[in-house]
């Protein structure tokens, strides 16, 4: 061995070689096998023999699930916390920012449930999960949900995964953290900086123990997916397939609502909007991840579309942190989807728990992939919906990630361009 070699140059660890695998192509990988073993053991048909090897396979999925659902009310918590005290709105211009990001994200929300109401995805084939599934059987009580909206104890929501309560928690301690941080900061005082970077580094380590929960989705697909094949055959994934079609429609709907906004409340014109944008959107799509888009996004909006900095950095930079509006939609469809393949449709007042939901679940859907599905399992609880399910979606989840990543940076890129008006930048030079 060569000493200087080994003396002289620091040593670097690589990667493990299944970490270099992306993990869309992992999960393709895991859902092949799946297949294989699904048409193995019986396809529909399975031997009694092995019935106890089924049943095991659904096991890594159920506690993926169930670290989801552990990790849902404390990441939104800290993500609405980290924003409230990080983020920098300017004046006239952030009011206006956070009405755009509001709207965007109802108005996503609201598409999202008209499809799923119109073309009723969940009744158009068979979709069991394993276990015994509860159902959504409660009528919806409006006075009943505002007295259920004050927790009875501030860590009540964390242990009950109320998402109501949640809400109400993390606005409340977010908009006084922000008053005050914003008084200590007229005043010259620096009291308020060890709690932020106390909420920074709590909302860090949540994300990257996603992170390790994520790395196993690949597996839980591969048991999931295994057993639905082994025990019922291929008739479950003709609702999905309806599903995936469903909510391909809803977000090509949002994106045409993006143009007409741009269109109608700024000087660029759709099609150069498309063009400039088209790298920000493959490498969303390619990624699955708004946050690694982020400085394409940004580059795209000032030096290939042409807007001022200060709206290229308002939507692109800070808006990305609320706006999420294609896992808003995808959220609120599945649960609604979920609920037509139990038999038991949402009501309105139900569905607009679940728009209420959704928008706040949005801000908390970490820029990463697969994140939506943490916040998934708190959409579906408020309106007590079987969180089991959610292991299916997974199945077709990886590649509706990526379409709904697109959707979030396409809303950025919306937002900036409104931001920007009506009259175009070299007009303000000249």
């Amino acid at each position: 061995m060569n000493e200087t070699d080994s003396i002289g140059k620091p040593e670097t660890k690589s990667r493990p070689w299944w970490k270099q695998i992306p993990l869309t192509l992992r999960i393709v990988i895991a859902l092949i096998l799946a297949i294989a073993l699904g048409i193995a053991l019986g396809a529909g048909n399975p031997s009694p023999a092995n019935k106890t090897l089924i049943e095991t396979l659904a096991i890594p999925a159920e506690l993926v699930l169930k670290a989801l659902r552990a990790l849902a009310t404390p990441l939104i918590l800290m993500a609405v916390l980290h924003t409230f005290m990080t983020a920098t709105i300017p004046g006239r211009a952030g009011r206006r920012l956070v009405v755009l990001l509001f709207t965007n994200t109802t108005v996503a929300i609201v598409i999202g449930l008209f499809v799923a109401n119109v073309l009723r995805p969940g009744t158009w084939g068979r979709l069991i999960a394993s276990g015994g599934a509860q159902t959504a059987s409660k009528g919806f009580d409006p006075w009943g949900l505002l007295k259920d909206a004050v927790p009875q104890a501030v860590l009540q929501p964390l242990v009950d995964n109320n998402a109501v309560q949640l809400i109400v928690v993390a606005l409340s301690f977010g908009i006084v953290l922000r008053a005050i941080k914003s008084e200590q900061v007229a005043q010259g005082k620096t009291e308020y900086q060890p709690l932020e970077q106390v909420i920074g580094i709590l909302f860090e380590a949540i994300i990257r123990i996603l992170h390790w929960v994520i790395a196993l989705v690949p597996l839980a697909v591969f048991g999931i997916v295994g057993k639905t094949i082994a025990e019922k055959g291929f008739e479950p994934f003709k609702t999905l397939g309806a599903f995936v079609i469903a909510v391909l429609l809803a977000l090509t709907l949002q994106a045409c609502y993006y143009l007409t906004r741009v269109k109608l409340g700024s000087w660029v014109k759709p099609l150069n909007f498309l063009r400039g944008g088209s790298d920000a959107f493959l490498t969303a799509f390619s990624t699955d991840s708004s946050v690694a888009t982020m400085p394409i996004t940004f580059d795209a909006l000032q030096n290939k579309i042409g807007l001022r900095e200060s709206s290229a950095s308002l939507g692109a930079l800070v808006g990305s942190n609320f706006n999420n509006d294609g896992t808003a939609l995808y959220e609120a469809m599945s649960a609604l989807f979920i609920s037509q393949v139990l038999g038991q449709n949402l009501n309105l007042g139900q569905q607009f728990v679940v728009i209420l939901t959704s928008i706040f679940a949005s801000v908390g859907a970490a820029g990463i992939p697969e994140a939506g599905l943490v916040t998934m399992t708190l959409v579906f609880t408020s309106v007590g919906l079987p969180t089991q399910y959610i292991a299916l979606l997974i199945t077709v989840d990886w590649f509706l990630d990526r379409c709904r990543t697109v959707i979030n940076v396409m809303g950025d890129m919306t937002v900036s361009a409104l931001l920007d008006g009506k009259k175009p930048r070299s007009i303000d030079k000249g």
